[in-house]
């Protein structure tokens, strides 16, 4: 996997975007419906380091609140979302 900022976002908006296709309990649908939009703004263009490191705290957190999916297939989108969060942090970081 590339460690590129572009290609880290990217992926990470296709995790979230998957979840939208799946049955999931509506709680964790809200949740993971915001952080897909962020997600989303951040694939639009030039962003700054700065808005990016904002926004990627913001949807880690907002990960953090979806709970139980109540589907596998969401569960293992929002793991994969989790680690590019991750990701994306530590390539802030450095």
């Amino acid at each position: 996997m590339s460690d590129d900022l572009e290609t880290l976002l990217s992926d990470l908006h296709a995790e979230l975007e998957a979840t939208a296709e799946l049955p999931i309990a509506p709680r964790a649908n809200t949740w993971l419906g915001e952080a897909e939009a962020v997600a989303a703004d951040l694939t639009a263009g030039d962003v700054d380091e700065d808005v990016v490191a904002r926004r990627i705290a913001h949807v880690g957190r907002l990960l953090d609140n979806v709970g139980e999916t109540e589907n596998d297939d969401a569960d293992a989108h929002v793991a994969a979302a989790r680690s590019l969060v991750e990701r994306v942090e530590k390539r802030a970081d450095t």
